[in-house]
Formats: structure tokens, sequence, C-alpha cells
């Protein structure tokens, strides 16, 4: 059931938001792997508060000085429980994302600039109200700098469409790959989500925070698919 959410959930995605393509990161395919890192995904009870926890390292294959850092959150699909519906957003009295000035459904955070290897850790509050319904809430991520003044821009899955998704990472014959081309972006990043579960819950708990633990790694997966066709390019 947990993995029938997530496929839910990520159809949802819209295609990505940015109105340019982005070139490929530096060093080539694969350099995103572990560019956002230590991403949590929050449990929270209904009219409490959390946060997401993150982190943005800096390559060092070639060495890059990352600036003008900035990471995206957006809150846009719901998975409700019990009933197992999937829905964008907006859903009435949804959890609100805060950064250290402005709060919503999307919000971001610049970081400082990062030198090879190096990394920065930050976090952004969660706040529900007593009337958030409970369920899986997806959050889909986007980290954006300039190196060497040009500009890049990583998004997760949740960005794009299901059509735009697999055109970009199935080829016609069947073999996996990833075309960043497709895609408009510099690489992929993984997307977290936040589970809002009354204190109630028992029986249900383990399953739908495997759902959001799940969504974690949604993105991520298709490093795993990787194969040697795959490209930034036409793959």
């Amino acid at each position: 059931m947990a993995v029938g959410v997530v496929v839910a959930l990520l159809g949802l995605g819209a295609q990505s938001a940015s109105a340019a393509t982005y070139p490929p990161l530096p060093g080539g395919i694969g350099n995103d792997r572990f560019l956002l890192n230590n991403l949590s995904a929050p449990s929270i009870a209904p009219g409490g508060s959390g946060r997401i926890d993150f982190a943005v390292t800096a390559p060092t294959t070639p060495a890059a000085t990352l600036a003008s850092v900035v990471v995206t959150f957006v809150v846009y699909a719901f998975n409700g429980y019990p009933g197992n519906g999937s829905a964008s957003l907006p859903v009435a009295d949804a959890p609100v994302l805060s950064n250290a000035t402005v709060s919503g459904e999307n919000v971001s955070v610049p970081l400082p600039n990062l030198t090879a290897g190096d990394s920065d850790r930050a976090s952004v509050g969660v706040a529900t109200s007593s009337a958030t319904p409970a369920g899986t809430y997806a959050v889909r991520t986007a980290v954006s700098f300039t190196e060497g003044g040009t500009a890049y821009r990583l998004e997760s899955r949740g960005w794009f469409t299901e059509t735009v998704w697999e055109k970009a990472t199935v080829l016609p014959n069947g073999t996996a790959t990833l075309n960043l081309t497709v895609l408009g972006v510099s690489g992929v990043v993984p997307e977290t989500a936040i589970l809002v579960s009354p204190s109630g819950w028992s029986v249900a708990l383990p399953i739908v925070a495997a759902v959001g633990f799940a969504l974690v790694g949604a993105a991520a997966w298709v490093y795993f698919r990787r194969s040697p066709g795959s490209s930034s390019g036409t793959g």
C-alpha cells in the first residue's frame, strides 16, 4: 500500500517551474548525488510543529565553489489517511513551512557560499493546526546556485509531470536512463514528506510513516537505475 501511495503522490508532480533550461553540473551526471543530503521527514501531531533538516555539500570532483545558494521547499501533494486518496494542493489547513522571514506552502532558504567539500546545515520550520488533515504531505525540493559565473538548478521528482519524467528516465526500448536535457535541469535531488499523525494512531502509524520515508528517497531512486547509457543529453 505504501508503494502505491508514493507512486500516486509522485504522479501529481507538475512540470518544472523553471522557465530556463539549465546546464548539467560540472563533472557530469552523478555529481548531484550528495549535493542535497541529510534530508529529514518530520512526523507531527495536528496542532504541533517541527522542522525539515537538510544540508548542502559542494562537490569535490571537480572542485567547485557554490555561490548564491538557495534551497526551495514546496508542499505540493497530499495523501490522506484513512482512505489513501491522493490530491494536489491546496488542501484546507495544510502544513505551513517557514524560514527566518516568511511562511507558506513555498519557502526558500539562502545559504552562504560553499567551497569544495564544505557543507552547510539548515532547517525549515513546519507548523500545523488542530484542523490539519492526517496523512502524508509530499514536499518537493530545488537547489539553485552559481559556479564560475554559470547558473545551475537541481529539482526533485515532484516538479515534473509523469509524462515528462518517464520520457527522461526510460528509453523507447525500456532501458533506464536519465536525460537532464528533457527535464531542463542541472541534476535531480531527493524530496521529502511531512507525516501528520494523531497521537491515537497505532497500527496505521508505521504504514503511513513508511510512505513518508519512502518519499524521501523517491526522487533519488533513479541513481540506482543509472546505466552506462545514462546521459545529460539525449541518452
